[in-house]
């Protein structure tokens, strides 16, 4: 009886050994496979009782640890290889940067105009402070400095109405190069124009101004004729422009002219612009003048001829947002 009992013993001892083995047989093959886990979100801890204790991490809605490497995850985002909201983010900042460019790409002429403003190229003497610049405004409010010289001027090789050396043949060389260009599309075009008259010294604006004032009165002087000083002639940026087929005059005939016509829808793509409009004497100064063109830069020339405004309205502060 005793050794049926002791044997009975001895296969339970057995039996729970057996069960005790394959229990940490089951465990160690389950921290292989997690351990083998690419996610590594696994972990077990055997306890000092034999007990295997398995530990998970939680994990966000949409599949990523809640908890991930900042450094990982960056660099998925960088490679493409992020979530569709990474995506989303990244397409959200593209579309900012377009906008961004889309603005730069005005910025040049609204930085261009507010360094130009009138309001701030001007002195308490009513002198501008820019003569230099291709956007330098004079006119009956704005003097050149005494004595102003342009440095730079040459004679374009364009037709003029005249064979004689003058002065008047002279612009400024950027204003003058561009002359040249818009008298070839002219030509391509089947448009013959002629040069009149360009740059213009003070000692002649003196001249010619007296000689107005003498011959035509005051009153009529001043309101096709610029006070010694207050010439754009003077500044080597503007010239007169006609044409053969009216006798080369500079009066407004030539606007109504083919010629003319020509001028005014072309000359902006070349720099310049019709400096006296019509109907604008009362912000311009002066007459209409469909001959008289200026150069301040085809960006700028575009910009004006699109808004319609004078330049004495497109450089206003009031008229410039930044």
């Amino acid at each position: 009886m005793k050794s049926r009992t002791g044997r009975q013993r001895r296969i339970v001892v057995m039996l729970s050994s057996l069960m005790i083995c394959g229990a940490l047989l089951a465990a160690c093959q389950n921290g292989t496979e997690e351990s083998q886990d690419p996610n590594g979100a696994g972990k077990t801890q055997q306890e000092s009782d034999g007990t295997t204790v398995h530990f998970t991490e939680d994990k966000g809605t949409d599949g990523d640890n809640a908890g991930g490497d900042d450094t990982s995850s960056s660099g998925n985002s960088d490679e493409g290889t992020g979530s569709e909201s990474d995506n989303g983010s990244a397409g959200e900042e593209q579309g900012s940067s377009d906008d961004g460019n889309g603005a730069t790409a005005e910025d040049p002429l609204l930085e261009k105009r507010s360094i130009s403003a009138l309001q701030t190229t001007i002195d308490a003497q009513s002198v501008v402070t820019n003569a230099e610049s291709m956007t330098v405004i004079v006119n009956k409010q704005r003097s050149l400095p005494e004595g102003y010289e342009p440095d730079d001027l040459v004679e374009p090789n364009v037709p003029f109405s005249f064979d004689e050396p003058h002065e008047k043949r002279h612009m400024r060389k950027e204003a003058a190069e561009a002359l040249e260009k818009l008298f070839a599309g002219a030509k391509a075009d089947g448009i013959e124009l002629r040069a009149v008259s360009g740059y213009r010294s003070y000692q002649r604006q003196v001249s010619i101004y007296n000689n107005n004032v003498k011959t035509k009165g005051q009153e009529y002087t001043d309101r096709v004729s610029s006070v010694p000083g207050r010439s754009e002639h003077q500044t080597g940026l503007a010239i007169d422009v006609s044409s053969p087929s009216v006798g080369n005059v500079l009066e407004e005939v030539f606007g109504t002219s083919k010629e003319g016509q020509w001028l005014a829808e072309h000359a902006a793509e070349y720099g310049y612009v019709i400096r006296y409009l019509q109907g604008e004497e009362d912000t311009t100064g002066y007459v209409y003048e469909p001959w008289h063109i200026r150069y301040i830069g085809t960006d700028l020339a575009l910009d004006v001829a699109k808004s319609g405004l004078t330049l004495e309205e497109y450089f206003d502060e009031a008229n410039i947002k930044l």
